[in-house]
């Protein structure tokens, strides 16, 4: 059984389903994929993602605001705390920093980011962690705000292995997308065969960064299986392994019990 870590269900095409995400979930299960979190990016789609996979005890839920997300509901503290209370929701984010699409002063991404972290230490809830083109000022946010306590795990990993050392010693998990299928991704590979085994989690950012052989078109939770067949092949180990790993270390992550 397979788990992705990072999806967001409320943006995936539906066109093959007929738009009936009934039609999406079946399929999922037909290819294994025994669990699902579904990540919040912004508060106004909040309602309706949540709505969307509420009956479905298979997915999980986030409560946060993306990063690079400016026109929109700014979350307080209290507001992030609110919403992270429901059961179904077991994370805070996706949050962090990203200077790749933000320019000017960017210190109200490093506010909304320490609001995130400070709501998920109330909680005792693990965080999301979007990062990209920031890893020093992520790395010194994390150290700063003694974020050990709750751990979490960058998403979408895309930094070399000094970082991921730094992030590991922090207790944080690193998650693997489809983005280390790529050719290019020659860092990200070399993470992927040192990371401790009880350490990594795979996703698919899905409908966003689709593996090989479908890179360039949309991507769903049931391509997770070719980002978990080309990290065993990295580590010389079998496909049923790493899926087998991967759960285990999310179940952990978030103190699941799953069937």
């Amino acid at each position: 059984m397979l788990i992705d870590s990072h999806c967001h269900l409320d943006r995936i095409d539906l066109g093959p389903y007929q738009l009936d995400f009934s039609r999406f979930m079946k399929e999922a299960e037909n290819n294994q994929i025994e669990h699902m979190l579904c990540i919040a990016i912004d508060l106004e789609s909040y309602p309706a993602m949540h709505a969307l996979v509420s009956d479905y005890s298979q997915i999980s839920l986030t409560v946060g605001v993306h990063p690079n997300v400016q026109d929109g509901k700014d979350p307080s503290i209290d507001e992030l705390i609110a919403l992270g209370q429901e059961k179904k929701v077991i994370a805070i984010g996706e949050t962090g920093l990203d200077y790749f699409r933000s320019e000017g002063n960017l210190d109200w991404q490093h506010k909304r980011f320490r609001n995130h972290i400070t709501a998920a230490k109330t909680l005792k809830k693990p965080l999301i962690i979007h990062t990209r083109e920031a890893k020093q000022n992520t790395l010194r946010i994390l150290e700063e705000e003694e974020t050990r306590d709750v751990g979490g795990v960058i998403h979408c990993f895309t930094e070399d292995w000094d970082f991921a050392e730094r992030v590991l010693d922090l207790g944080f998990y690193i998650s693997f997308s489809g983005i280390v299928t790529f050719n290019s991704a020659k860092e990200i590979k070399e993470v992927a065969k040192k990371v401790p085994t009880d350490r990594f989690l795979i996703e698919t950012d899905s409908p966003y960064l689709a593996p090989v052989p479908f890179r360039g078109k949309p991507n769903y939770p049931t391509y997770v299986r070719y980002v978990a067949e080309h990290i065993a092949e990295l580590r010389n180990t079998s496909f049923q392994q790493i899926a087998k790993q991967s759960t285990e270390n999310f179940k952990r992550l978030f103190k699941l019990e799953l069937s």
